[in-house]
């Protein structure tokens, strides 16, 4: 069910030379050449490069079909791009499709172009409450899987993907969206079979399977401090005295420009860093009602400085990562009616305010 992961890294590079002529930049660099030559002007410069300067990974999330089909699109991540997460193919859905029936072949793919192109890779995600294979859903409704079994199969995934993965995933999305917005737990198919002990169970097993990754808490609406970053703040606390080996919190930084820009980010990054955790923002878009026009894009790139400023402000926040870079391939308007153009670049590639601010706020450095 997997489609071969077409070209090698000199077709990629060939196909580069057009897509950063869509930039308005300079001829492609080498995908490995993660500094620009002595001298070579910040204009020319791809995100990753600049990135690297700051000592943070800049990342997008990767639809495997465009990169499989679509040589801009694949030649740009590449260049673009020094982190990569797979938008859905490291969900339970695809990972696990039948019960003990692994398919790995369309992860397996982007973690070799990552290998290929000198990226680093976040795993996304090991427990969520959507996106699960139908047999387990199935299972749990009629009875057939009960909470023993049930907490045996959660602990067996996990065990088996992040052993898969085993120093290929420099970070992993653990536990994604457990709290409600007012900060009571999410009722979930977890909460409701296993009980709240799930959250502590599954890190303790990902961290068995690959002590050397990073662990991640996620989640959406908590860039702020609020109610939700707020509960998320105190569980990692408690689990972290009870020595659950909890890294990270990740921030979605899913925005839409009709909203107030969340307030107090530097200050919620600062209070986990008191932790002693990283940070990071792991899945950064932000949309707006259509059509588009110029003053919706200004707010659009603003809301992407103002996202980034604070993590380069933060020595703790070690990645920040777009959820897709091209609105050609946005999950957005499929879900969010009447809204749209929530990505760095449009339809066609070509750069949108959004992208020359965060380039901007790159170049300024931490």
């Amino acid at each position: 069910m997997s489609r071969p992961l077409p070209g090698s890294l000199a077709r990629a590079l060939a196909a580069g030379a057009a897509a950063v002529l869509v930039l308005g930049a300079a001829p492609a660099v080498s995908a490995h050449d993660h500094h620009d030559r002595p001298g070579h002007a910040d204009r020319h410069a791809s995100l990753r490069s600049l990135a690297a300067r700051q000592d943070v990974r800049i990342g997008t999330a990767v639809d495997t079909t465009a990169l499989s089909g679509d040589r801009t699109y694949r030649a740009l991540t590449a260049r673009e791009f020094n982190s990569v997460t797979a938008e859905n193919v490291m969900k339970w859905e695809v990972i696990e499709p039948e019960r003990g029936t692994y398919d790995w072949s369309e992860a397996d793919a982007l973690v070799a172009f990552a290998k290929r192109h000198g990226q680093a890779v976040r795993g996304h995600t090991l427990v969520w409450h959507n996106q699960l294979p139908a047999w387990l859903t199935s299972g749990v409704a009629d009875g057939s899987i009960g909470p023993a079994e049930l907490r045996r199969i959660l602990r067996d995934h996990i065990t088996t993907q992040v052993r898969h993965f085993r120093g290929d995933v420099y970070q992993w999305d653990v536990v994604n969206e457990v709290f409600n917005d007012d900060g009571t737990l999410r009722d979930s198919l977890w909460l409701q079979q296993l009980g709240p002990s799930y959250i502590a169970d599954a890190f303790r097993w990902a961290h068995a399977a690959d002590p050397r990754a990073r662990l991640f808490l996620n989640d959406y609406n908590v860039e702020g401090v609020n109610a939700k970053s707020t509960a998320y703040h105190e569980l990692a606390g408690k689990l972290r005295a009870q020595g659950v080996p909890v890294h990270g919190f990740g921030i979605q930084g899913h925005l839409d420009i009709q909203y107030g820009f969340p307030g107090d980010v530097r200050a919620n990054l600062e209070r986990f860093a008191a932790l002693g955790m990283q940070t990071a923002f792991t899945e950064v878009d932000v949309r707006m009602d259509l059509p588009a026009d110029d003053t919706k894009l200004t707010r659009q790139a603003d809301d992407y400085r103002r996202l980034l400023d604070a993590c380069l402000n933060v020595r703790s926040c070690t990645s920040f990562t777009v959820w897709g870079f091209t609105d050609k391939y946005s999950w957005v308007p499929g879900w969010f009616e009447g809204q749209g153009t929530a990505n760095l670049l449009n339809e066609d590639f070509a750069p949108k305010p959004a992208y020359d601010a965060v380039r901007r706020e790159l170049a300024a450095g931490r």
